[in-house]
């Protein structure tokens, strides 16, 4: 119909939540995955945020998704619980165990997937070179991985670890520190990155 596939996603989760009530069961799978990385884990973000919220919809919501992020609303919002798929590693390998258990995961299985699938192994260890470039630049720059619309000194809502850095430096009044201070301030925060 002239339109396109993410159009489609967006236009049907969008039916859902105009006739979602507290008494409805949603379940959906991959919301935000046909547009880039950061918008649609921010779209992800905020439809699970809508509907755990008791006001505006409350519904009982089976949620999958690959953000791993998004692992952190169980921290954030009442009622939000993570389940995962469990896996075993066997040095570079994994094993999916077809078990759902409790929590989250911070891993991402693509490239084992696409190995699993019977992805040529010369495309598989091109991927993983990739990731592991991809993560070191961001990491090294402090740099997101897509360009994002950002003012500077402005922190998203993906380094939530290191606003919560800035904000313990920022309440710290220098002119009142003892060296042993500094020092065990210095150690604690240390730890908060790591």
């Amino acid at each position: 119909m002239g339109q396109s596939t993410f159009m489609v996603e967006m236009m049907e989760v969008a039916d859902i939540l105009k006739e979602a009530t507290c008494n409805s069961l949603i379940i959906l799978d991959e919301i935000g995955r046909g547009t880039s990385t950061y918008d649609g884990l921010s779209i992800a973000w905020a439809v699970a945020t809508y509907i755990a919220d008791k006001e505006k919809c409350g519904s009982k919501t089976l949620f999958a998704t690959h953000y791993h992020e998004l692992t952190e609303l169980e921290d954030k919002i009442e009622g939000v619980k993570n389940y995962s798929i469990a896996v075993k590693e066997k040095g570079e390998d994994i094993i999916f165990l077809r078990k759902i258990v409790e929590g989250g995961t911070d891993e991402s299985y693509g490239i084992h997937v696409a190995k699993l699938a019977g992805v040529p192994n010369d495309i598989v260890k091109s991927a993983n070179a990739i990731l592991n470039s991809l993560e070191r630049k961001s990491a090294f720059s402090g740099k997101s991985k897509e360009k994002t619309k950002q003012t500077e000194g402005q922190l998203d809502m993906y380094n939530y670890k290191l606003a919560e850095i800035a904000h313990q430096i920022d309440k710290i009044n220098v002119n009142e520190l003892t060296p042993i201070d500094a020092l065990n301030i210095l150690v604690k925060l240390k730890e908060s990155a790591s």
